[in-house]
């Protein structure tokens, strides 16, 4: 089987929480029409099939049902996005382009996906005001080469990658209603399905949904573990972010090695030579009287050769330098109750 290339993910119940949200907005629609659809059981039966379809068979004022219920999505829609699924999508649009096919508007869309700030993890969306049956959708995408062009959480489309048609088994569809499967399947490409949206995962698996997931993270043990978007987080194009700090190469580090390990091997040929009050050089190394100045130099060589300190006895000092130990604190820095 190809390997996947696109995840086109579904809306309502899919990525946002809906069950309630889209009920009571289409509840308006059904007084006004009196499409005998009272409650959210017999709304969620409508999605075994196209939900535009099976509105046309409803009513014969089908057009301006959809209209009024259209409306109301853009002026008053605003579900919360699935749990954990906003850091599920920044996951995924790391090694996927990631496409929403939705018969919600665009406004919708626009809105929830901005809200929420994975709207640019997203390259395409195909709303149900642009083309109200998902089959359409998917067949567009799959005939245009231009459409394989992702993002990664990024306004900008990857110019880097090369247009392609896809095979079809190269896309699959997530979503949570039977019928969004069964015009997948129609479409020929494969098909994952969610449990918390509006219709039961045995439904979903028998209408031919090559898994059912019970918690968002599962899609991203299922389709692609460990990848991750570059940037982690979606912003919009007015919003700059911070540079993103670079690694000096190795060969910048050199020099700066280089100069250390000068400085240090002047400061200890200077040493050496120091006078003592009475004006003579009696001290032929001045470093191996001092265990304190023998320990800095041997720390700053280690830091310049990449060796790790010693630890022997002989190389530390057992007790504070005489010059400090005027300085230190009495009763070891430690302060006795009064």
């Amino acid at each position: 089987m190809p390997e996947l290339k696109t995840l086109l993910f579904d809306l309502d119940g899919t990525l946002v929480r809906t069950r309630e949200a889209s009920w009571e907005l289409f509840r308006k629609t059904n007084e006004k029409f009196g499409l005998g659809v009272d409650t959210p059981s017999a709304f969620f039966r409508l999605f075994n099939q196209n939900f535009y379809a099976a509105l046309d068979e409803r009513s014969v004022e089908a057009a301006a049902v959809k209209r009024h219920f259209q409306e109301l999505l853009r002026q008053d829609y605003h579900p919360d996005l699935v749990p954990g699924m906003a850091n599920v999508v920044h996951a995924l649009a790391g090694h996927y382009t990631l496409i929403v096919v939705s018969s919600n508007t665009m406004e919708a869309v626009r809105r929830i996906l901005l809200s929420c700030d994975v709207a640019h993890c997203f390259a395409h969306v195909f709303s149900g005001d642009v083309t109200p049956s998902k089959l359409d959708a998917i067949s567009r995408f799959l005939a245009d080469p231009s459409y394989s062009c992702g993002r990664r959480c990024s306004p900008h489309y990857e110019e880097g990658t090369p247009q392609r048609l896809h095979d079809p088994q190269e896309a699959m569809l997530i979503t949570d209603t039977v019928g969004d499967v069964e015009e997948a399947l129609s479409a020929g490409i494969r098909v994952g399905a969610v449990s918390w949206g509006m219709h039961r995962a045995e439904d979903l698996e028998a209408a031919g949904a090559e898994f059912v997931c019970i918690w968002p993270e599962e899609l991203v043990a299922y389709l692609k573990p460990g990848e991750t978007c570059s940037l982690g987080v979606c912003s919009l194009p007015s919003v700059q972010g911070a540079p993103v700090p670079v690694p000096a190469p190795a060969a910048a580090v050199a020099p700066q090695r280089l100069r250390r390990q000068q400085a240090a091997a002047a400061l200890a040929a200077a040493l050496q030579e120091t006078a003592c009050e009475c004006g003579a050089t009696c001290c032929s190394d001045a470093t191996a009287s001092d265990p304190l100045l023998r320990q800095i130099l041997t720390v700053l060589g280690s830091q310049d050769s990449g060796q790790r300190l010693s630890a022997r006895p002989e190389e530390s000092p057992r007790k504070a330098h005489p010059q400090l130990s005027p300085m230190a604190a009495p009763n070891g820095g430690r302060i006795l109750p009064q």
